[in-house]
This record gives structure tokens, C-alpha cells and sequence, in this order.
């Protein structure tokens, strides 16, 4: 799945190479991989994240994984961003590939993705490790200002006033934060920022 033509092309003349791979579709969008995978059943769906227009690849690997859980998705993207590369493991992608990936890196994948194996490009590991020994590190800028704000012990609703949000934004950012620090109560959560900051 990409929204270029040419990206496709090039993708499916280089696995066509390979005795033991078969492309048995092409999607331009999001909408179209979820029905060529529904109608085909396909063992892994290489796309990419960024669409023209319509349903994006984060998206697209949720619909995938919630139909058919079992399916495996490869993401084959210039993206690299470290919020780009925690949403699409978050969503379900098995594997994440940067187009610049040599060809028998991207054949490994697949045949890896087959299998269950989780693949990544060699610098995408190596940030998703360093998220994953340092996840408040990929806070969002306006969770960063939340966490820090919490070590002054200020209630949802000053929070809210600080930042010019509603109380209900307050509540869905303190969510993530916790769910990225890996806490479950705002002592914690106060906890991590006082030592995130000591830290600095």
C-alpha cells in the first residue's frame, strides 16, 4: 500500500525476484488495502504511513489488525520519526522498514513478518530501544509541560486554567502520560517528573 505509483511499481518488480515472494495486490489508499486484504487474505501488507488523502496507514493497520488480528503489517515508510515509529508499533505493525532498507533487508522482513518476527530497520531499532529505556522522552511538548506542572501539585482544574484547556483535555492528557511512563497514579506520575527533572 502507497499512494505512489512508482514506489509500488519499483516495491513489486523487486520482490517479483524472489521465488519464494508473490504481490497479489496493489493499494493506493488506505480504504483499498483493507479490502484487497479482506478479499485476498494476504500473508503480510507492506505500506506505507502518509496517504494523499483518506484513511492514513496508522489507521489502516488498526482496521487491518481489528479484522484479522492474525495479520501480519510491515511498514515500509520514510517516516522515521520516534512518534511516527510508536504509533505504527502501537498499532499493530510487526515490522518497520525505511525505503532506503537494501533489497535483502526488505525480503528478511517479509519472510521474518511471516513468521512472526518482528524486523526494523537498524536506526529504528535503535530509537524505539532508547524510547523504551527512556519513554519520557516521547512525551508530546504540551505532556511534557503537564508532567512538569504536576510536580507543583496543582488539581485537574488548575491545570486546566495554566494551560488554557478543559478539564476533560487535562484528564486525556494525563492519560497518556501515564500510560507512556508506565504509571498508574498521579503520585507516580509526580514521582517520574521530579526524577526526569533531577535528571537534567
Amino acid at each position: 500500500m502507497d499512494d505512489h505509483l512508482v514506489v509500488r511499481s519499483g516495491l513489486r518488480a523487486l520482490l517479483g525476484t524472489q521465488p519464494d515472494i508473490q504481490v497479489v495486490a496493489e493499494a493506493a489508499s488506505g480504504e483499498e488495502a483493507l479490502a484487497q486484504a479482506e478479499q485476498l487474505g494476504p500473508a503480510v501488507v507492506v505500506m506505507d504511513l502518509a496517504m494523499g488523502s483518506g484513511m492514513d496507514g496508522i489507521e489502516a493497520i488498526k482496521q487491518l489488525r481489528r479484522r484479522n488480528s492474525g495479520q501480519a503489517v510491515l511498514v515500509f515508510t520514510t517516516y522515521d520519526s520516534d512518534a511516527d515509529i510508536v504509533r505504527a508499533v502501537d498499532a499493530g505493525a510487526m515490522g518497520y522498514l525505511l525505503k532506503d532498507a537494501a533489497p535483502e533487508e526488505i525480503f528478511s522482513a517479509i519472510r521474518g513478518a511471516v513468521q512472526g518476527k518482528s524486523v526494523m530497520s537498524a536506526p529504528v531499532a535503535s530509537r524505539l530501544f532508547q524510547q523504551l529505556r527512556n519513554p519520557e522522552e516521547i512525551l508530546t511538548p504540551r505532556e511534557a509541560e503537564l508532567l512538569s506542572l504536576l510536580i507543583e501539585g496543582l488539581s485537574n482544574r488548575e491545570l486546566g486554567q495554566r494551560l488554557f484547556i478543559s478539564e476533560a483535555t487535562v484528564k486525556t492528557h494525563l492519560a497518556h502520560i501515564y500510560a507512556k511512563l508506565g504509571v498508574e497514579t498521579r503520585a507516580a506520575a509526580i514521582a517520574t517528573a521530579i526524577r526526569r527533572e533531577g535528571m537534567r
